[in-house]
């Protein structure tokens, strides 16, 4: 679990994807497909760095449609193939860890996405927008399963 110590402010969404968990951790293990669908509606992604090992860092470009630049840092606080991913980001701005989990479901695999925040009235301010740009990734990261073919 994400260490909530000065990050008591928590996004969470949660959504349930048609295909097994193998498939849907290698859409983010795997550095071309996580690319294709990270981010909001209307970014394109450039992943400079990414060592997907406990520990590891992973910084990536996120260039917005009217072709503003956003580097963003990481590290790999744990993972755990097939069940879960946990991370920091360092900036540029809004420090937060991430948890991402992948459970069995009887419809395929649910994701669950929480993020944590220091408590603060900026965090306070962005937390709708993140939410729903949260769903935006989760739709993007739907059209990219489509796309690919389940392990066996």
């Amino acid at each position: 679990m994400v260490d909530d110590v000065n990050r008591s402010l928590v996004i969470e969404n949660e959504r349930v994807f048609a295909t097994d968990r193998a498939t849907l951790f290698r859409a983010f293990s795997d550095k071309t497909l996580l690319e294709k669908w990270w981010g909001p509606h209307g970014f394109t992604n450039r992943i400079e760095k990414f060592d997907f090992v406990d520990g590891g860092t992973w910084v990536i470009v996120m260039t917005s449609s009217s072709d503003t630049d956003f580097e963003n840092y990481w590290t790999f606080d744990e993972i755990l193939q097939d069940e879960r991913i946990a991370a920091f980001h360092h900036g540029p701005m809004h420090a937060f860890g991430l948890e991402i989990g992948y459970h069995d479901d009887e419809n395929g695999t649910r994701l669950t996405w929480r993020m944590s925040f220091e408590d603060t009235q900026d965090n306070r301010d962005i937390e709708k927008f993140l939410s729903a740009a949260n769903e935006q990734n989760l739709d993007r990261l739907e059209t990219v399963l489509s796309t690919i073919k389940k392990r066996r």
